[in-house]
């Protein structure tokens, strides 16, 4: 049975075993190695190449965000899935820009760990909701006060828009419902209103009128 290899990286040792004992449970994973610092998990990283890495940010030397950039410079099939504390704006921007791909609070349960990494391998996105509302806060309303509609483009109302900016950022119509806290058909209620109103079939098409019309920022 192939199993999907993980790396930890995290310096408090209670949470440390808890997610090492998570991966061993689970039939479908393989432990690649636990380090309790940045630069035991850089060497873990370069002598295992593990197929997903799950990494703290503040670790008492390499800090997790320099983790996570060697992952995307150095192993980009490597999928990086923050654990953390830090549930601030700088946090996890600085770590989805540095190329992360999950990012969940600590108050997450081990038991949950196994599937959350299934679901980031498989393309998913596992972001704890408060995360999730801070990005969509901080991308839909600042897209939409930051841009100027050319004249006579067709008004996207606020909810229309946030579901165009969010999926220019790769989250799948699921996570954003999730984001959104709404149900999938109302995301793609919005998704159709907004293609209607563009002239557009297709989420690419809509992306490209929606930025050439200054409703979207490149």
């Amino acid at each position: 049975m192939w199993q999907l290899s993980v790396a930890v990286v995290e310096d408090d040792a209670k949470f440390r075993q808890a997610f090492v004992h998570a991966i061993e449970a689970a039939p479908d994973l393989k432990l690649a190695g636990a380090g309790a610092d940045g630069a035991s998990g850089l060497a873990l990283l370069k002598a295992a190449r593990p197929d997903v890495l799950l990494v703290d940010l503040g670790l008492p030397d390499i800090g997790g965000i320099e983790l996570i950039r060697y992952c995307a410079a150095h192993l980009p099939e490597c999928d990086v899935m923050v654990v953390t504390v830090f549930g601030d704006e700088q946090h996890v921007v600085s770590s989805l820009e540095a190329g992360a791909t999950g990012y969940l609070l600590k108050d997450t349960l081990p038991e949950d760990i196994a599937e959350q990494i299934r679901a980031l391998h498989a393309g998913g996105s596992p972001i704890s909701p408060v995360i999730a509302r801070q990005l969509l806060n901080r991308l839909a309303p600042a897209s939409s006060a930051a841009t100027v509609p050319a004249e006579g483009a067709p008004v996207l109302s606020e909810r229309e828009l946030a579901v165009l900016t969010l999926a220019t950022k790769g989250f799948t119509y699921e996570e954003i419902a999730q984001m959104m806290s709404v149900s999938k058909h109302t995301v793609m209620t919005y998704v159709k209103r907004s293609y209607r109103k563009l002239q557009v079939n297709s989420k690419s098409e809509a992306v490209y009128e929606a930025r050439k019309l200054g409703l979207l920022r490149d």
